[in-house]
């Protein structure tokens, strides 16, 4: 089978086999035979990427999909696998709103604009496995990379990760079983649909929406083809937090201006806190 001509609109990021598997099963999924970078399966409107392990495989494999299949619309993104924490039930699911990497000390938050099916947590992304959980924060190997790749190619609030406990203080991250991993991963499908479904109807009423702005600001003020991708995403943003607010801007702003005011005014949002 093979999908090269087939765009999608919703993608599935797991890093592991067993993390898929489940969800290959449950969503009737095919194996495209064209693509050997990456294991990819698809149906009529969803994609999944088994990505391998660490934050260089997840970036590689979000940025290689989503440049040979996603639609030009702003796609639905969601990372799907197993993390540790400290005390957490085994099994249990939790739909992440901040995500530290422990390299860089660089964090995101993945904007919540609906009503998590879920328990929510931070989460903190490491290179190589730890000795100690952090304090408070769930722990894996590929959520930052998969979050700060994903939004180059759709807005935030369509950029979600989702995380089952796989160990804690009582039971070690060496005994992992895959067969245990897909069977909690089968249990929180009805979670993984829910945050499906209301992302799919979040990105059908942006591309819905007419962004008579863009083309207003772009035949005022000279955007580089780049600086115009950045402005839609922006623009997509500032529909989905500010619904009923006009986008103002100075006649006399140039480019990197606009860019600056749009993402300054967006990340004060109380959805970003």
């Amino acid at each position: 089978m093979s999908m090269d001509k087939k765009p999608f609109r919703r993608f599935l990021y797991c890093a592991l086999p067993c993390e898929a598997a489940p969800l290959i099963s449950h969503f009737k999924l095919k194996k495209d035979t064209s693509i050997w970078p990456f294991a990819v399966y698809g149906n009529d409107n969803l994609c999944l990427t088994v990505t391998g392990v660490g934050k260089n495989a997840m970036a590689a494999a979000v940025a290689y999909t989503q440049a040979r299949l996603a639609v030009t619309e702003p796609p639905v993104m969601v990372n799907v696998g197993i993390a540790g924490h400290s005390r957490y039930d085994l099994g249990s699911v939790w739909l992440i709103d901040k995500i530290t990497d422990f390299d860089s000390g660089k964090r995101h938050f993945p904007p919540l604009v609906f009503t998590p099916p879920c328990a929510t947590a931070n989460l903190q992304t490491v290179s190589i496995p730890q000795p100690d959980y952090p304090p408070v924060a769930l722990c894996d190997m590929e959520a930052s990379a998969f979050y700060e790749t994903s939004i180059r190619f759709t807005t935030g609030e369509l950029v979600q990760c989702i995380k089952v406990i796989s160990d804690n203080s009582t039971a070690s991250v060496v005994n992992i079983q895959p067969k245990q991993v897909s069977a909690w991963i089968a249990e929180q499908v009805p979670v993984i649909e829910s945050v499906l479904a209301t992302l799919t109807n979040l990105a059908e009423s942006i591309s819905r929406s007419d962004l008579p702005e863009f083309s207003d600001l772009v035949g005022a003020i000279h955007f580089t083809a780049n600086e115009q991708i950045q402005l839609k995403h922006l623009m997509h943003r500032w529909q989905v937090l500010f619904p009923e607010q006009a986008i103002v801007i100075e006649e006399s702003s140039k480019a990197r201006d606009v860019l600056q005011t749009l993402e300054r005014r967006i990340s004060s949002s109380a959805f970003y806190f």
